[in-house]
């Protein structure tokens, strides 16, 4: 709580200094600076993380890789329960603690994910959803180096969710580091295929920017359809 407060009056500091919001038109502001730091991604991307997916796709049977997944999604699951408390959400943060420790003992360290099996759904919540919920506007749309698209809201919460994620805050940090390096590869090799649709798009740029803010405000709504028209006249406008 005294880590996370402080960055919650950090953001409403920094949205204040802008009049963007996930309402207005000028989303972008720093679209000359993300346009490169786009760019490099893809490069860094192309050369370097897709091989290393493909890689990983190919060495490990789809079985292997499901259970890596289950693990990651179980050993970060704490961030989602976290978030999700800060949102008042408490019948949904206890069903997701139960989750948790069921696929932690009886999932042997959430390699099998039994909890879902039980009944017990699965939830996505993270920092950026729980400054949504305190009314804090998104702010302009960035690039992060090497993370990808963000907002200034979301990249804030990328730190918040820093202080709850137990695979970050090992102390072990040779184990560390090898895991974060493995749920990285992991992460890139489950949107091979997928991926290939944002090489199809027009601008690629305009079609993650816009594809990205649609999806954080249906997590936001918890997955309920967003009624902003904001983001259907913004499509038609790229598109």
């Amino acid at each position: 709580m005294k880590k996370i407060l402080p960055l919650a009056t950090i953001l409403l500091a920094l949205s204040a200094c802008t009049s963007t919001s996930g309402t207005g038109k000028n989303i972008d502001p720093f679209e000359p600076i993300n346009r490169p730091i786009y760019k490099f991604n893809e490069v860094t991307d192309r050369f370097l993380l897709r091989p290393l997916g493909q890689g990983y796709n190919a060495i490990l049977p789809a079985t292997a890789r499901r259970g890596v997944g289950n693990f990651y999604d179980n050993l970060t699951y704490p961030v989602t329960i976290v978030s999700g408390l800060f949102q008042g959400k408490f019948a949904q943060a206890g069903s997701d603690t139960m989750r948790f420790l069921l696929n932690s003992t009886f999932g042997v360290l959430g390699f099998m994910d039994i909890a879902t099996r039980g009944g017990l759904e699965r939830h996505d919540e993270d920092f950026g959803q729980t400054f949504a919920k305190w009314g804090i506007p998104q702010g302009p749309y960035i690039v992060i180096p090497l993370l990808g698209p963000s907002t200034v809201r979301d990249g804030i919460g990328i730190f918040a969710n820093v202080q709850v994620n137990p695979l970050v805050q090992m102390s072990n940090t040779s184990v560390r580091d090898k895991l974060l390096i493995l749920w990285y590869i992991e992460s890139r090799a489950a949107l091979i295929g997928p991926d290939e649709i944002i090489q199809d798009a027009f601008d690629p740029y305009l079609f993650v920017r816009d594809a990205y803010l649609q999806n954080r405000q249906f997590l936001i709504n918890d997955s309920q359809t967003p009624t902003n028209e904001f983001f259907e006249e913004d499509f038609e406008d790229d598109f």
